[in-house]
């Protein structure tokens, strides 16, 4: 096998600024095993080698399992009232439940159908979830919903420069800046209410989202501690 030369490894260009800008980690594959391999059922990092020991994946891939949250009954369908209801448990108030469970919905629903006849119920089928990935993410998950280690390491080493695994609200909005596909208003939207949401029920005391934090978003588990939480504070 022909040895590899320098400028073949090179992540930087020195003509293309933005590539020292947003840097690759080059040492992930030192830090994790085979981090170029998708997981499909494990949302794996350098500090979490085998996913959320604690949450079952159910046999799903990681995209199904960020979603299946708001199938309480087990049914394997999200309608909007489950949207509803699961944006309410995990800290939201009534309107912005109410907007979410449209939004969500309405935009991602027909694309899970298991044919082609529009349903008025506006139900998204898990099954069939890889259908509505959207544009302009971080593209942590790949089209048939399994987990990228290294492109989820890219979203801090390209873009966490005051803390090395964690990210300011300013951080994150230059990242769904620089994650913008062209011609794709669906997909800015998307992701830029999405990272709002999470910024706004789980940043940190000092207005930080950690990285871990970020990963349970990914394979659901974050919503399953969230809504705990949610729970034990309105007992007290």
């Amino acid at each position: 096998m022909e040895n590899p030369s320098e400028d073949s490894l090179q992540t930087v260009a020195p003509r293309a600024p933005i590539t020292a800008q947003r840097r690759l980690n080059i040492h992930l594959q030192e830090q994790m095993p085979k981090p170029y391999l998708a997981r499909a059922l494990e949302a794996v990092d350098p500090e979490h080698i085998n996913g959320s020991t604690d949450h079952h994946n159910n046999g799903m891939s990681v995209l199904q399992q960020h979603v299946a949250f708001f199938d309480k009954d087990k049914d394997g369908i999200i309608y909007p009232c489950d949207t509803y209801k699961g944006f309410r448990a995990i800290g939201f108030n009534v309107p912005i439940s109410l907007f979410f469970a449209v939004f969500v919905n309405l935009t991602f629903g027909y694309y899970t159908l298991p044919g082609w006849i529009p349903s008025l119920k506006f139900p998204i089928y898990i099954d069939n979830i890889h259908r509505a990935k959207h544009g302009s993410d971080t593209e942590s998950y790949d089209t048939e919903g399994r987990f990228d280690p290294a492109k989820f390491d890219a979203i801090f080493s390209k873009y966490a420069i005051k803390h090395r695994n964690k990210h300011t609200f300013r951080e994150i909005q230059c990242m769904l800046k620089g994650n913008r596909n062209s011609n794709d208003p669906i997909g800015w939207l998307t992701a830029q209410l999405e990272w709002l949401a999470l910024y706004f029920v789980a940043k940190n005391k000092h207005g930080l989202v950690e990285k871990e934090t970020i990963r349970r978003l990914f394979d659901g588990s974050l919503f399953e501690e969230l809504a705990k939480q949610n729970s034990s504070h309105k007992r007290c």
